[in-house]
C-alpha cells in the first residue's frame, strides 16, 4: 500500500487537451473566418475563451499542473515552424502581410500557392503539416504564442507548463523544402536550431514559467547511433543553458530503446514517459538505466489514446514500483489527450452498462487525479473508487456484447484460402480488362462528393422527425442522379455514386455493424477543422444486413458505366476507431474482414464490377518500432486480402491510401494483391510513383493530381505536368488519373472546375501517346 510520506507531492498532470470546445466552436470559428463572416479579433476571443476552459476543466478535474502551448488555431507543427521561423520562401509574402492569413495559407494553400505537405502524427489520425527546409533555412525565433498562452494561464493563478515540439522531433520530421536536393538531411540543421529553442526558453522563464515540457516522440521509433547522438548534443547544449526555466523531456506513443539511456544521462531536470501498451517496457528500460536520481518522472500511466476506463489497481502498481526509480513521481496520460473526445458524460445514447466503461479526456483528467492522490495519500483515500472502477472492470469483462459465439466460431474457421483469389493478377487484369472495356489512363475518384449543407440538414431532419424515411431517401435518390449526371457530363471513366447518405467512412459502417457503438458527440481532430468522430469498437463484429447493395445498385441503374463499390477496409476501420484492448488486434481484424467479406460478396451478385475497400490507415497503424512491423503486416495485409478474395476474377478490386510515408510498406501494398491502387501523391509531387516502380509494383496505380485538402483549383496542364512524370515511372496501361482523396470535405464549384480538368489533362496526354505511338 502506498503511504502519505512515499509521494507526497505527487502531481495530476496532462500533455495537452482537446482543442476544438464542447460544440467545435474553435471548428465553426475558424471556418467563418475563412468565409468573412467571423472577423480575426472573434476568432481570436473564441480561441481564448477556449484555451480558459479547458484550463478550468482541468482545474475542476483536479489536474494541478497545466499545459500551455498546445492550443492551435491548426496545428501544433505549424506553429513550430512559425516559432523557429521556418516560413517556406513562397509563403513570406503571405505571413508578412497578415500573420494569421499567411499561417492559413501555408495550412491550406492559395489558388496561386501551395500548402506545406500533410501527413500522419506517427501512428495516430491526426495529421501534421511536414516543415520544408534545406542548408539555406534561417532559424529565428519567436515565442509570443507560447509566452502570450502561458500568461493566460499565470494570470490565472495556474501552475502552468509551457508544451513544445522538440528539436530533434522537429527536425526528424521535416523534409527537404521544394527545389532542395532529396538527400538532404534536415537533423544536419540541428547546432542551427538549438540557439533558437535556448531563445525561446529563455523568453518563457523570463514569462514566469518554472518548467517547460519539450516532446520528443521521435526517438520512440528505430535511431540511428548519429540521430542519438543528435538528441544527446541537443539536451546537452539546452541543459547547459543558464537562463533556462527547468526542463521536461517526454516521449509517448511507444517505449524509448536506446533513447532512454541518452535522456536519462542528459542534463534535463524529468522525463514524461508512457507506461501503457507497448510503452510498458519503459518501466524495466528505467529500472535498468538506474532510474532518474535526483530527477522528475512524469509517469503516463492512463492511456491516452483510447477510451477504455483505466484499471486503477494496475496503475499503482506501476506507480509504486516508479517511487523507487526517480526523486519525484507525478501521475499523466501517457500523451496528449488531443487524440480521445473532450467529454463521455452527454453520450446519453449509449447503453449506461457500457457508457461507466468510457473515459474521454475529461474522464480521464479525473482519472489521473485520482490515482495522484492515491500515490500521494495512499489507497485508503480513494477506496470508494477503487471498488467502482474494479466493478466497472468486471462488467465490461463479463458482458455478452464481447464474447459472440457464432462470430468466434467463424473466425476460428478461416482457411489460408478464404485469403487468396482464385486468379493471379495477370490473368484477372485481361479478363477485367475485356469485361470493363475502359481507355487508356482511365480517370475515376476516390469516392466521396461534396457533403452540401442540404445534405447535413436531410440527416438533421430525419433525427428529428421532420422527414420520414422515405423524404430521405428521395433526397438521397435525387443527389445520387446528379452526382452520377455529372460525371457523365465530364467524362469520368469510372463513376462512384457519391455516397450522400454516409456521415462518415468509417462511422457509416460502424453504425450497422453488430459489436460497434457510435457516439454523438464524441469529436476527435484530424487535421485542421476536420474532426471525426470514431467509433467505439466494443464487442465482437458481424454484419446483420447487407450496407451498401441498396445505393450502389441504384446507382448504377442511372448509367452504363461501371459504378464503384465503396468501402471501408478492416485495418482502417479499426485505426479509425477506438479499439477493444481486451484481445489482439488481428483476431479484431479477422472479424471486421469476414463481416466486409459478406458485403463485398453481395455487392458483386447485384452487379457491381469495381469494389474499392479503403486502407488510408494501413502506413498510419504500422508499429512506430520496426522489430514490430512483420506481424502487423502479416495480419493487415491477411484481413484486406480476406475481405476481398471471394470475388470472380473479372470484378476488378480497388483500395485506395493518403498521407502517410507509402514507401515503408510498398511491399505490404503488394501483399495486399488489389488490382488498383489510388494514392495521394499531388502535394509529394509524385514521389510514391517512384517508390512504385523502384519496388517492381505489378499492377495498376492512381496516384493522385489533384490535391483535395486545398481549396486551389488545379489547371489541367498542372495535373497534366503530374501524369507525365506519373508516366515515367509507371507505365501507362497500368496508370489511372484521379484526385488524393475523397471529395466530401470540398464545394462543388471548385470540385466542377477541378475535375473538369482533370479529365482535360487525362485526354491531353492520352493524344500525347497516341501521338508518340504512332
Amino acid at each position: 500500500m502506498t503511504t502519505k510520506s512515499a509521494a507526497a507531492a505527487a502531481q495530476a498532470t496532462v500533455h495537452g487537451y482537446p482543442r476544438q470546445g464542447r460544440n467545435r466552436e474553435l471548428k465553426k470559428a475558424i471556418e467563418g473566418y475563412w468565409k468573412g463572416r467571423v472577423s480575426a479579433d472573434a476568432l481570436r476571443a473564441t480561441a481564448a475563451d477556449l484555451r480558459r476552459s479547458n484550463r478550468q476543466q482541468l482545474a475542476d478535474a483536479g489536474i494541478t499542473e497545466v499545459p500551455t502551448g498546445d492550443f492551435s488555431y491548426y496545428d501544433h507543427v505549424l506553429d513550430t515552424s512559425v516559432m523557429v521561423g521556418a516560413i517556406p520562401e513562397r509563403h513570406r509574402e503571405a505571413v508578412a502581410a497578415d500573420a494569421l492569413d499567411g499561417y492559413f495559407a501555408m495550412a491550406r494553400g492559395t489558388q496561386d500557392v501551395a500548402p506545406l505537405e500533410m501527413t500522419k502524427w506517427f501512428d495516430t489520425n491526426y495529421h501534421y503539416l511536414v516543415p520544408e527546409l534545406g542548408p539555406d533555412t534561417v532559424f529565428t525565433a519567436d515565442s509570443a504564442k507560447q509566452v502570450a498562452e502561458l500568461k493566460e494561464a499565470l494570470a490565472e493563478g495556474r501552475t502552468a507548463r509551457p508544451v513544445l515540439v522538440g528539436p530533434v522531433t522537429y527536425l526528424l520530421l521535416a523534409k527537404p523544402a521544394p527545389g532542395v536536393d532529396a538527400d538532404f538531411e534536415p537533423i544536419t540543421l540541428l547546432d542551427r536550431l538549438l540557439p533558437v529553442y535556448a531563445e525561446v526558453l529563455a523568453d518563457l522563464r523570463a514569462a514566469g514559467a518554472e518548467w517547460v515540457q519539450i516532446d520528443e516522440p521521435a526517438l520512440v521509433q528505430d535511431r540511428t547511433p548519429a540521430e542519438l547522438d543528435a538528441a544527446a548534443r541537443a539536451y546537452r547544449e539546452l541543459g547547459g543553458a543558464a537562463d533556462r526555466p527547468k526542463l521536461l523531456v517526454a516521449s509517448y506513443f511507444d517505449r524509448l530503446g536506446d533513447a532512454l539511456q541518452v535522456l536519462a544521462a542528459a542534463p534535463v531536470d524529468g522525463l514524461a514517459l508512457d507506461f501503457t501498451d507497448s510503452a510498458a517496457a519503459n518501466l524495466d528500460a528505467l529500472a535498468a538505466v538506474g532510474g532518474l536520481p535526483g530527477k522528475r518522472l512524469v509517469a503516463g500511466v492512463v492511456n491516452g489514446r483510447n477510451i477504455w476506463i483505466n484499471d486503477y489497481q494496475k496503475s499503482l502498481a506501476t506507480l509504486g514500483t516508479l517511487l523507487g526509480l526517480a526523486d519525484r513521481v507525478d501521475v499523466a496520460a501517457s500523451s496528449s489527450l488531443l487524440h480521445v473526445p473532450l467529454d463521455a458524460s452527454p453520450e446519453t445514447d449509449i447503453d449506461p452498462e457500457v457508457r461507466r466503461w468510457l473515459a474521454f479526456a475529461r474522464q480521464k483528467a479525473a482519472e489521473i487525479a485520482t490515482l495522484a492522490r492515491g500515490l500521494s495519500e495512499g489507497t485508503e483515500a480513494i477506496a470508494d473508487e477503487l471498488a467502482a472502477n474494479r466493478a466497472d472492470l468486471a462488467s465490461r469483462a463479463g458482458s455478452a456484447l464481447t464474447h459472440d459465439p457464432a462470430v468466434r466460431a467463424r473466425t476460428a474457421a478461416i482457411t489460408e484460402a478464404d485469403g487468396r483469389r482464385s486468379q493471379p493478377y495477370a490473368r484477372r487484369t485481361v479478363a477485367q480488362r475485356a469485361h470493363l472495356g475502359l481507355p487508356v489512363l482511365p480517370t475515376t475518384t476516390i469516392g466521396s462528393f461534396p457533403q452540401t449543407d442540404e445534405l447535413r440538414v436531410a440527416r438533421a431532419d430525419l433525427r428529428a422527425g421532420r422527414i420520414d424515411a422515405a423524404g430521405y431517401d428521395e433526397r438521397i435518390e435525387n443527389e445520387i442522379r446528379e452526382v452520377i449526371a455529372f460525371q457523365e457530363k465530364t467524362g469520368i471513366d469510372v463513376l462512384v455514386h457519391g455516397e450522400p447518405e454516409r456521415n462518415d467512412m468509417v462511422q457509416y459502417f460502424a453504425e450497422q455493424l453488430d459489436g460497434y457503438l457510435a457516439t454523438q458527440h464524441g469529436w476527435v481532430q484530424s487535421y485542421g477543422t476536420r474532426y471525426v468522430r470514431p467509433p467505439v469498437l466494443a464487442g465482437d463484429i458481424s454484419r446483420p444486413t447487407p450496407m451498401t447493395v441498396r445505393w450502389t445498385t441504384y446507382a448504377q441503374a442511372q448509367t452504363a458505366k461501371p459504378v464503384k463499390g465503396m468501402l471501408t477496409g478492416p485495418v482502417t476501420m479499426l485505426a479509425w476507431s477506438f479499439v477493444r484492448d481486451d484481445q489482439p488486434l488481428g483476431e479484431t481484424a479477422r472479424q471486421v474482414a469476414l463481416a466486409l467479406r459478406d458485403e463485398v460478396n453481395d455487392l458483386e451478385a447485384a452487379g457491381t464490377s469495381v469494389i474499392q475497400v479503403d486502407e488510408p490507415a494501413l502506413r498510419e497503424t504500422l508499429p512506430l518500432r520496426a522489430e514490430d512491423h512483420a506481424a502487423y503486416l502479416d495480419w493487415a495485409t491477411e484481413s484486406f486480402r480476406l475481405s476481398t478474395s471471394g470475388v470472380r476474377p473479372d470484378t476488378q478490386i480497388h483500395t485506395h491510401m493518403c498521407y502517410a510515408e507509402f514507401g515503408d510498406i510498398v511491399q505490404a501494398i503488394d501483399d495486399l494483391d488489389a488490382d488498383v491502387i489510388s494514392l495521394e501523391a499531388t502535394r509529394s509531387h509524385m514521389q510514391v510513383a517512384g517508390e512504385l516502380a523502384e519496388h517492381g509494383y505489378p499492377r495498376e496505380a492512381g496516384p493522385g493530381v489533384w490535391d483535395i485538402h486545398s481549396p486551389r483549383v488545379p489547371s489541367a496542364e498542372e495535373a497534366a505536368k503530374l501524369l507525365r512524370t506519373g508516366l515515367e515511372a509507371i507505365p501507362a496501361e497500368r496508370l489511372w488519373v484521379n484526385p488524393d482523396c475523397g471529395l466530401k470535405t470540398r464545394g462543388w464549384t471548385e470540385t466542377r472546375a477541378s475535375l473538369e480538368n482533370l479529365v482535360a489533362a487525362a485526354r491531353t496526354v492520352r493524344s500525347e501517346l497516341t501521338a508518340d505511338n504512332g
